[in-house]
């Protein structure tokens, strides 16, 4: 390589770092804003006195508007310790928590079985702004307590919230090292409000290899309720998108936050993810998706039986 090729190279990484400096200025600057909008409607809300978990969400970080109902949990729930740990995040950019870290300074772990993922967190803009704790592991029901521990997290934590699209009941059972004031888990709403099942424990199920459909993981509400019922924890809602159920340790909720029955909160899901055997979006009905897994192998937790679903 001669001189001018050198610098014609050397010209190119200045062009292309310089581009990328400003993407990641663009999207600081975009998220600021996000979040200034998100404070004055977590005020607003506040301010209106809605009824239900579902009557103060709103979306800033969040796939389905769970930055504000957490907001709304944090400010009614004593917290003894502004710490988080949330699994099955990507790489973070949409997730749970992430308004918390950045609105509110929590300090947080997070976890992730994609390594890329990890590494795309962590060369974030705002990752070295933070107290984050960022792991790359495939988590399973044997190495969940193991690596929540690393975290150094008191037990009393504030906010634990588990998504891992399978197996997320076995690896929530599995959980002994934190009890957290404030629990929020996906549940599965296709499984329906009356039955307390789960899919079968497998510690390396993937949900698209396991069935093409994307819908056959996870359990029911009333499994995750009846899980976190033992636990010492109470349902108060749920969000609108049928998605995920929040719980409050039972010794911390206020009464400004009922107890809900599993007929109370659920929320059927209207999310149309449903894929063909070639991967594809079918957008089927809530009926077409309910025939697409029927059959299917379910743990029935009230009997240790395994039955179809």
């Amino acid at each position: 390589m001669d001189g001018n090729q050198r610098s014609d190279l050397g010209d190119l990484n200045q062009k292309v770092n310089f581009l990328l400096h400003m993407a990641a200025l663009g999207q600081q600057r975009g998220d600021e804003a996000r979040i200034n909008q998100g404070r004055i409607l977590t005020e607003l809300y506040r301010a209106r006195g809605g009824k239900h978990l579902k009557d103060y969400e709103f979306k800033v970080f969040s796939q389905w508007g769970e930055d504000g109902i957490i907001q709304r949990l944090i400010n009614e729930v004593p917290l003894a310790h502004r710490t988080f740990i949330e699994f099955g995040v990507e790489d973070f950019m949409e997730s749970n928590c992430r308004y918390l870290l950045m609105n509110d300074n929590w300090q947080g772990m997070v976890l992730d079985g994609s390594s890329r993922n990890i590494e795309t967190l962590r060369a974030s803009y705002f990752f070295w702004k933070h107290d984050l704790k960022a792991i790359a592991a495939f988590i399973t029901a044997e190495n969940i307590d193991a690596l929540l521990a690393t975290a150094g997290f008191d037990p009393d934590l504030g906010l634990l919230s588990v998504d891992v699209d399978g197996v997320d009941f076995w690896i929530l059972q599995s959980i002994e090292c934190v009890q957290p004031r404030i629990l929020v888990v996906e549940y599965n709403a296709l499984f329906g409000p009356e039955r307390i099942i789960t899919v079968p424990y497998e510690a390396d199920f993937q949900r698209t290899r396991k069935h093409h459909s994307n819908l056959y993981y996870g359990a029911s509400l009333g499994a995750m309720t009846a899980l976190a019922a033992v636990r010492g924890y109470d349902l108060v809602g749920t969000n609108s998108a049928g998605s995920n159920a929040f719980f409050v340790r039972r010794d911390v909720r206020p009464e400004s936050l009922p107890a809900l029955t599993v007929e109370q909160a659920y929320t059927p899901c209207r999310i149309r993810e449903a894929r063909d055997a070639q991967g594809r979006l079918t957008y089927a009905t809530r009926d077409q998706q309910l025939d697409t897994i029927r059959g299917l192998p379910v743990v029935n937790i009230a009997s240790g039986e395994v039955e179809p679903f």
